[in-house]
C-alpha cells in the first residue's frame, strides 16, 4: 500500500467540484459534488441518533436498494434535520436537479447536509449551486481538495486521504474526504465522510468492509460527547481499476480492507484533532488487555473524560483523572497493576507504575503534553490485546464557538 496525494478524485473516473451558493455562509464555497463517470456500487453507515436528518433517511434508502449511484451532492451551513416532510421533499428536488444537469438516474443521487438543525434549505440557491457544480467538475486533485473545503462548517482545515495498492496486477486506489469538528461522539459517526474507489468489488464485500471498520475508526473518536443527527459515511466503487471482482473471504478482500482502514483511521484522527477549540489531538492507547472490547471501552472512556481533556489543554500530567475515567468505564481491570505513560514528539515518560505515581519530572511531563499530538498509554497487564481512541483537549474555544453557533 502506498500513501498518495489527493482525496475523492484520486481514484480513476471520479470528478469533484465546489461552489458558493450562499446557503448560510458568505464569501466562501458551501456546496460540493462528487461524480463518477460510471455508476457505482455503494455502502454506507449512518447515525444511531433516533433523530435522523432527511439526507440520512434518503441515503440509507439508496444504499439499501439495488440502484447504483453516480453522484453525491453536499451542502454545508444547514443540516436539513428536524425539517419534516418538507426536508424529504428537498432531498428529492436536489436529486432531481442533479440528475437533470448531470444526465444520470435521480434514484441513485446521494445527498449530504451539515450545519444548523431546524432550518429549511433555500432550494433556489441549492439548485443554482448544483448547476455551478456540474459545470465546474474536474478529475484533478485540486478539485477534490476544493470539495473537501466546501463541506467544512466549524472545521479549521480540510480533511483528505488517499492510497493505492495492487489487486491481481491492477492498480487500485481509494480516496476520501470528511468534515467534522463539533458534535462528535460517533455511534455510528458524528460527521460526514465520503470515500471513492475504482476497485471492482461486490456490494456485500464493500458494505462488510465498511461496517466492520467503523467500529475501530470513526466510532473510536470523540470531541464533545454529542451524537449528531446527520452522521453519514458513504463509499462509492465504480470498478474502473479493471481488477477481478473482490469478494468476501478472499486475500484480495483483506488487502482492500487494510487500505480502507487506513483511509478511515486517517480521516477519523483528522476530525478528532480538529475538534472545536482544540489545540491538540489526544490519543488514549490501552495495551495488555484481555480482550479487544475491554481495551476499546477503557480507551474510549479516557478520551471522553472532560476532566482529562481539560488537563491536556493545560498541559497538566493529572494522571488521576485518567485512572478515574478507566474506573467508571464499565470494564473490569485491576487498578493496582496499571502502568501509565505520556508520549509525544518531545519524548516518553512513565507517570505511574502499578497504580501509584513514580518519581517523574513535572517539567518534562509538561513539555510532552505541550505538543500538538499527545498519547496516554495505559498498560493493564492482563493479556495481549490493545486498542486506541482519539479525542482532543477541551478549551475555552469550544464554548466560544458553540455559544452562538446559530448566529
Amino acid at each position: 500500500m502506498e500513501i498518495i496525494k489527493g482525496g475523492v478524485t484520486a481514484a480513476k473516473g471520479f470528478e469533484a467540484a465546489a461552489a458558493a451558493a450562499e446557503i448560510k455562509y458568505q464569501g466562501r464555497t458551501d456546496m460540493a459534488l462528487i461524480y463518477s463517470e460510471k455508476p457505482c456500487k455503494t455502502a454506507g453507515t449512518f447515525t444511531t441518533n433516533v433523530v435522523k436528518a432527511a439526507p440520512v433517511k434518503w441515503d440509507r434508502a439508496v444504499v439499501e436498494s439495488k440502484v447504483k449511484s453516480q453522484a453525491v451532492v453536499v451542502n454545508s451551513g444547514i443540516a436539513n434535520a428536524c425539517t419534516g416532510e418538507e426536508g424529504m421533499r428537498y432531498c428529492r428536488e436536489t436529486a432531481q436537479e442533479a440528475a437533470r444537469v448531470l444526465g444520470i438516474d435521480e434514484k441513485g443521487v446521494l445527498i449530504g447536509s451539515t450545519g444548523v438543525i431546524g432550518m429549511q434549505l433555500p432550494m433556489d440557491r441549492i439548485k443554482a449551486g448544483i448547476v455551478k457544480l456540474a459545470a465546474a467538475r474536474n478529475s484533478d486533485l485540486n478539485s477534490g481538495t476544493e470539495a473537501a473545503k466546501a463541506i467544512m462548517t466549524t472545521d479549521t482545515r480540510k480533511k483528505e486521504a488517499a492510497v493505492c495498492f495492487q489487486i491481481g496486477g491492477k492498480k487500485v486506489t481509494i480516496g476520501g474526504m470528511a468534515k467534522g469538528s463539533g458534535m462528535i461522539h460517533p455511534n455510528m459517526c458524528t460527521m460526514l465522510s465520503f470515500i471513492t474507489t475504482d476497485a471492482k468489488i461486490s456490494k456485500k464485500a464493500l458494505q462488510t468492509a465498511l461496517s466492520s471498520d467503523v467500529e475501530d475508526t470513526y466510532n473510536m473518536i470523540s470531541v464533545d460527547g454529542d451524537t449528531s443527527t446527520n452522521d453519514t459515511v458513504l463509499v462509492l466503487a465504480n470498478g474502473m481499476a479493471g481488477n477481478e471482482k473482490i469478494k468476501l473471504g478472499t486475500p484480495e478482500f483483506e488487502v482492500f480492507k487494510e487500505a480502507l482502514h487506513y483511509i478511515n483511521e486517517t480521516l477519523a484522527k483528522k476530525m478528532a484533532g480538529d475538534g472545536e477549540g482544540a489545540t491538540a489531538l489526544f490519543e488514549a492507547k490501552i495495551i495488555g488487555a484481555r480482550t479487544k472490547e475491554q481495551a476499546k471501552v477503557l480507551a474510549k472512556s479516557i478520551v471522553c473524560s472532560n476532566l482529562t481533556k481539560a488537563a491536556i489543554a493545560g498541559h497538566d500530567a493529572n494522571w488521576g483523572r485518567i485512572l478515574c475515567a478507566m474506573g467508571y468505564s464499565g470494564a473490569e481491570f485491576d487498578p493496582e497493576k496499571v502502568d501509565l505513560y505520556f508520549e509525544s514528539t518531545a519524548g516518553k515518560l512513565k507517570i505511574i507504575e502499578n497504580g501509584t505515581a513514580v518519581d517523574y519530572s513535572e517539567e518534562k511531563a509538561t513539555e510532552i503534553l505541550s505538543q500538538p499530538e499527545v498519547t496516554a498509554i495505559a498498560d493493564i497487564k492482563e493479556g495481549s490485546e490493545e486498542a486506541a481512541a482519539w479525542g482532543c483537549d477541551l478549551t475555552h474555544g469550544y464554548i466560544d464557538i458553540n455559544a452562538d453557533y446559530r448566529s
